[in-house]
């Protein structure tokens, strides 16, 4: 595993954006592990994610993309702050643009953010977690209204994983099948268990036996199949 993705897994533990107990998912599904990335809330963190996700990116999609879109309303803050640690990490300019969730008619008219979307431009999606696709339902419309633009990849933060509803792929597979987009993600859950199971950080073990074995009973459930 690369040096950043450890580096990220306890990153999103210091700032309790990974957390291990008990919780419900929005599919009303039991879980021992949740990622609620509202909890990125100050410059240090917010600069240090966006360099996470530039060097996912790079090392999937490489740079030969023109922007970044981040669907309203968690991927405004990712699309500005990975834009700029494109800039920084790599010195490529990257134009970020986003949508709104109701078009503006005053003003800076229209449904979109940030950078005007033209004929020919190569976009990058980026989310923070995916688990049943239903943002990307909602963004592939609006990028085909803009004209000719090619969407070449999807990345989030965390693949959690876990079969979409009525199907036993996973989100992120069948937005691969749906759409024909390229995904990948800074960590998946498999690669955060590998890291932390029966490892002391920070003076405790994060992922103990009890912790795996309610771990593996999940995925026995709700895993992905492919």
């Amino acid at each position: 595993m690369e040096d950043y993705k450890k580096e990220f897994i306890e990153f999103m533990i210091d700032c309790n954006v990974l957390r291990f107990g008990d919780f419900v998912t929005k599919s009303g599904r039991n879980t021992p592990f949740f990622v609620n990335t509202g909890f990125y809330r100050n410059g240090t963190q917010l600069r240090k994610l966006g360099q996470y996700y530039a060097k996912a990116i790079e090392q999937s999609f490489g740079l030969s993309f023109d922007v970044l879109f981040g669907p309203a309303y968690k991927g405004i803050p990712l699309s500005v702050t990975t834009a700029m640690a494109v800039s920084e990490l790599y010195g490529k300019d990257i134009r970020y643009c986003s949508n709104r969730k109701e078009i503006k008619d005053h003003g800076d008219k229209g449904i979109l953010l940030g950078s005007p979307l033209e004929d020919g431009d190569k976009v990058v999606i980026i989310e923070d977690v995916t688990t049943a696709g239903t943002s990307i339902q909602e963004t592939m419309p609006i990028l085909k209204a803009q004209g000719n633009i090619e969407t070449i990849g999807l990345v989030v933060s965390v693949d959690r994983m876990e079969r979409a509803q009525d199907t036993p792929k996973s989100a992120l597979k069948v937005i691969q099948e749906t759409y024909g987009l390229r995904t990948t993600t800074i960590v998946t859950m498999e690669e955060v268990v590998s890291h932390l199971y029966n490892r002391e950080y920070k003076g405790r073990v994060v992922i103990d036996e009890r912790l795996k074995a309610e771990i593996d009973a999940y995925y026995a459930r709700y895993g992905a199949q492919e």
